[in-house]
C-alpha cells in the first residue's frame, strides 16, 4: 500500500546511487551520511542515468522500498547539485510527485493532448479505443 503523503519528510540524496543495491545498502548510505533510516523520514535515491528512482521508508513492521523506472525520458538534472557530496537535502512533496511523473520543474507550460497509437486503415474506429493522454513539457 502506498503510504506516503505531504505529511512525510522527504530527503533526496545529493549524489547518484547505484540502483542495483537493496534495502541494507541503502540504509548504510543513510547511516554514512549521519542519518537514521528508522526515523520515519523518506529517503530518495536516484540512479546515475536519472531513469530510476527508489524511495526508502521505515514503517511499523519494517522497511518499504518504492521503485520507479521511467520508460521514456529522464528525471530532471536539477536533482543533483553541482558539487557531488555524500548527504541528503530536503525536498517538498509536490516536487517529488513532479519528479516521479517525469515532469520538469523548469517547464513554463505543460500541455496535455491526445495521441493515437494506430493510424492504419481503421483510423477512425481505432482512435476511440487507443487514445492515450500524454503530458508534454516545453
Amino acid at each position: 500500500m502506498f503510504n506516503l503523503n505531504e505529511n512525510n519528510q522527504f530527503l533526496i540524496s545529493n549524489a547518484p546511487t547505484d540502483m542495483r543495491v537493496g534495502v541494507n545498502a541503502m540504509c548504510g548510505k543513510v547511516r554514512q551520511a549521519g542519518g537514521d533510516p528508522t526515523d520515519g523520514k523518506v529517503y530518495v535515491f536516484v540512479g546515475k542515468t536519472r531513469k530510476v528512482m527508489k524511495l526508502l521508508h521505515w514503517e511499523r513492521g519494517g522497511y518499504v522500498m518504492y521503485y520507479k523506472r521511467l520508460e521514456t525520458g529522464r528525471l530532471s538534472p536539477r536533482l543533483f547539485p553541482s558539487e557531488l557530496h555524500i548527504g541528503f537535502r530536503e525536498i517538498r512533496w509536490d516536487e517529488l510527485v513532479l519528479f516521479i511523473e517525469g515532469i520538469s520543474l523548469n517547464a513554463r507550460r505543460r500541455k496535455r493532448f491526445q495521441a493515437s497509437e494506430n493510424k492504419g486503415e481503421n483510423y477512425a474506429e481505432n482512435k476511440k479505443n487507443t487514445v492515450s493522454k500524454i503530458w508534454l513539457t516545453r
